[in-house]
């Protein structure tokens, strides 16, 4: 089936991790290993060749690079200008997988039909572009409010203001506080070039913030469930209602630590831990049964988002694996309608409705 994954770090992965993700997966992990500069060396699950063999024929693939003033211990650059810099060395990566034909850009109602047909026609995707919609995550890097229209005009068409930590325009995952003024107006111009926001990884505050100060279009690229996993990083069952309500949709992540209570950073194990692909489900049910349908679910999977296989669902060896999705959701008494939804239908009504 179709698939559609709202969220994976592609360009992070080619630059910052130094994996030439037109090789077969097994290949990327051979070369990396006995390095362990990062915690997922020779233990990842994204390649285009496996995004082809799972029928991810699209996704949102992001743009990420954080600014940290000298009080903030998280990684990231010292300056916006720099932070700016690192996202236009991952859109020239974008480019270049275009012009090698292994992607191609999703920009309008009128691209996204065409690479959908494309997908679709029934031909083998072996040697298929894998067609992709460019968003932000966290928007530290955009220097000026006047960037951001340079950055739709290359393609850009969602952004998370935030990331983790406290942001220039908003704060995020482990932060408090609200947007304050340049927040608002960044999501002052999101509105005025249609620029998708994405809820993920907004603080409480700055969530509500967000979506009392923004009429376009909303959505979740990968966002679990608190009442299942208690982190601020979760949305609360208000949150998802607020969501709901505007018509967004919010994407499954597969981070264990998302999905499982009790997770340990580089200590806990996915089948010790019982972290299966039917988690998710269980998150992804919890919306469902606060909407009362499932129009506002899809897969928005985070893999390798600075993290493998060792931090990702048991019985997933790479993306591909997305596929065994259907089979879960059908056991559990989800229609065919439903089921094609999730894979790939909410989203797409989402995109017709904002990419116009």
């Amino acid at each position: 089936m179709l698939t559609i994954d709202a969220h994976l770090d592609l360009s992070m992965n080619a630059l910052e991790w130094n994996r030439d993700l037109r090789k077969p997966i097994a290949e990327i992990n051979a070369r990396e290993a006995g390095l362990t500069d990062k915690p997922d060396r020779g233990k990842g699950v994204v390649s285009l060749p496996e995004l082809r063999k799972g029928n991810i024929g699209l996704v949102v693939a992001t743009q990420i690079a954080r600014f940290v003033a000298p009080d903030n211990p998280l990684p990231g650059w010292h300056s916006p200008e720099q932070a700016w810099a690192q996202t236009q060395g991952q859109v020239a990566w974008y480019k270049a997988m275009e012009d090698a034909g292994e992607m191609v850009q999703v920009k309008d109602v009128e691209g996204l039909e065409k690479h959908i047909a494309f997908w679709n026609n029934g031909q083998p995707n072996e040697n298929k572009p894998v067609g992709y919609i460019l968003s932000l995550e966290g928007a530290d890097s955009i220097v000026t409010i006047s960037h951001l229209e340079r950055a739709y005009s290359y393609g850009l068409r969602a952004v998370g203001p935030a990331h983790y930590g406290p942001g220039r325009y908003a704060q995020g995952t482990d932060a408090t506080g609200f947007m304050g003024n340049a927040g608002r107006e960044l999501l002052k111009e999101m509105e005025r070039l249609n620029i998708i926001l994405d809820a993920t990884h907004l603080c409480d505050d700055s969530f509500w913030e967000a979506l009392a100060n923004f009429n376009g279009n909303v959505w979740a690229s990968h966002n679990n469930c608190r009442a299942l996993v208690n982190h601020n990083r979760q949305f609360s069952d208000e949150q998802i209602k607020e969501l709901i309500n505007r018509d967004a949709v919010i994407g499954g992540a597969l981070d264990a630590w998302m999905m499982v209570p009790g997770w340990v950073r580089g200590q806990s194990d996915p089948k010790a831990m019982n972290c299966s692909l039917e988690v998710m489900i269980d998150h992804l049910d919890h919306i469902c049964q606060i909407a009362g349908n499932a129009l506002h679910i899809g897969i928005g999977s985070d893999l390798d988002g600075a993290f493998g296989r060792e931090q990702c669902p048991y019985d997933l060896e790479t993306i591909a694996d997305l596929q065994k999705i259907p089979g879960m959701l059908k056991k559990r008494g989800y229609t065919d309608i439903d089921i094609e939804n999730v894979m790939h239908g909410n989203w797409l009504r989402f995109l017709r409705r904002a990419l116009q």
